[in-house]
């Protein structure tokens, strides 16, 4: 007698000889980074007649045996396999269940379903669910969206360290950015160069929605695959939808080209940069000496644990004009401002929290103890030793270049990331050369573009990792020396 079919939902703990019809969606490797990306089982996500998806492994063991069948969008009758409970962290279907495929599992193609098969399945979810469901680590969601923008440090050939960041629009108008990292962000940069016609939409599934600094932001994961435009009946909805509005869209590919590597630029170019070029955000790659720690403006601020913006003082409490909050909780934050200089002239760099932190191992609320006077803030108190020892030290900065710097005497630059501190060199020595460092933890971009402490906001993983390299459509090579366009310009 034939074994009956059943659906995912019928499916309980313990060994299932019925048979499942189901089509394979989407598979990846998973791999233990701790153990040199040993195998340790292949992921597939499935889905059945009735719509139901549900997360199948492989053991590594298991594996060559099934490896040639998997092509993903193939159906398949599934039997003799294990039924266990998912994992309650980083969830990829609803169901609390998983199939484990055994010695006893039979996996075969089918040509002809009893009912027809979906051909596609997503977990999408809007802004408000995402922002729900970050820092929990329990649901990886899958989202689409439009493409506004695209950032790469992928160069040619690919380093060690790369990543792509994507800012998409959903549908709420919500703007987030999802980070690809790796092998990922270079597959995802060759892809996009590779396309004669510049994608509007993208569906991204699997991933890890974040909170950082009161903004939401996604990391792909291993899981996460990537379809643009009309890939999928999800995209195809979206991208007619936008086709009709505006066929006008931005541009994406020419970004991407642009953002390719992150320039090393002198000084003055990079102040000749935003006098010529057309207003936009690029990161470049910058070594200077500290000349100068301007102890007028002060080293930290009070910020909002919320949304990381400037708190309002008052005689018993804190203002946040951003939450509407006048009982706001505060978080010491840095903030410095450093006049820096090579021997093609000199500039005004602004560190914030994160970049800060990083370099020195320790929190602003922990500087602040150590200067900590009876009836004095935080932040009217002199610099820490350790900041101000900074003087004469020369660094490779990765800066970032926003909109807010093309206005008239707006012209400081955001440190998003040390990439290498040389010390104290002779002053003739100070090099000009890039280097790779783990990510930033901060991206101070917001309305405020840089300006006096009117708020840092921290954004993980936001902040490009960088390599070094030329560009000819990023870099304007001037030639300058120093000239009255190239002295310091501070916040005024």
């Amino acid at each position: 007698m034939a074994n009956s079919i059943v659906f995912f939902s019928d499916l309980k703990s313990g060994r299932c000889t019925s048979v499942v019809e189901a089509r394979l969606l989407r598979f990846w490797e998973a791999r233990n980074v701790k153990r040199g990306g040993e195998l340790m089982w292949m992921d597939l996500l499935m889905v059945d007649v009735n719509g139901t998806m549900m997360q199948a492994t492989i053991s590594a063991g298991r594996l060559p045996e099934y490896r040639g069948r998997l092509i993903a969008g193939s159906m398949f009758t599934l039997s003799g396999f294990d039924v266990s409970r998912a994992a309650q962290n980083f969830r990829l279907t609803d169901s609390s269940l998983m199939i484990r495929f055994s010695d006893m599992t039979s996996f075969k193609e089918l040509p002809a379903p009893v009912s027809p098969l979906p051909e596609e399945a997503f977990r999408f979810r809007n802004q408000s669910e995402l922002v729900g469901l970050a820092n929990t680590s329990t649901q990886l969601p899958d989202v689409v969206g439009e493409i506004l923008c695209v950032k790469s440090t992928v160069s040619d050939p690919p380093e060690e360290k790369n990543r792509v960041m994507v800012t998409m629009k959903l549908d709420s108008d919500e703007t987030i950015t999802l980070s690809l990292f790796d092998s990922q962000a270079v597959a995802f940069h060759k892809q996009l160069e590779a396309m004669q016609v510049d994608p509007k939409v993208m569906v991204a599934t699997s991933i890890n929605p974040k909170m950082v600094g009161g903004r939401l932001f996604l990391n792909a994961t291993s899981g996460t695959h990537v379809y643009f435009d009309k890939a999928t009946r999800a995209g195809e909805v979206l991208f007619y939808q936008l086709v009709t509005r505006d066929t006008g869209l931005p541009s994406v590919a020419p970004l991407l080209r642009s953002y390719a590597k992150v320039e090393t630029m002198s000084i003055a170019e990079l102040t000749s940069f935003i006098v010529s070029a057309a207003t936009q955000e690029i990161d470049f790659l910058c070594t200077g000496r500290v000349v100068h720690v301007d102890a007028g403006r002060g080293w930290c601020y009070v910020a909002c644990s919320k949304c990381s913006k400037k708190l309002e003082r008052s005689a018993s409490a804190f203002t946040c004009v951003r939450c509407n909050n006048s009982h706001a909780v505060g978080a010491l934050r840095y903030r410095v401002e450093m006049a820096i200089c090579d021997d093609t002239g000199e500039a005004t760099f602004v560190w914030f929290d994160g970049v800060m932190a990083k370099l020195h191992s320790l929190r602003a609320s922990e500087a602040a103890q150590m200067l900590a006077e009876d009836g004095v803030n935080p932040e009217d108190t002199g610099l820490p030793p350790f900041i101000a020892e900074m003087e004469g030290k020369t660094y490779t900065f990765q800066v970032r270049v926003t909109a807010f710097n093309f206005t008239e005497h707006h012209r400081t630059f955001t440190i998003t990331r040390v990439a290498e501190e040389h010390g104290r060199l002779p002053v003739d020595a100070v090099i000009n050369n890039g280097g790779n460092d783990d990510e930033d933890d901060d991206d101070p971009s917001d309305e405020t573009g840089g300006k006096a402490p009117d708020g840092d906001e921290d954004a993980g993983d936001s902040a490009s990792a960088g390599g070094t390299g030329s560009s000819g459509k990023a870099r304007r090579n001037t030639g300058a020396g120093p000239s009255e366009g190239v002295k310091k310009s501070r916040v005024v």
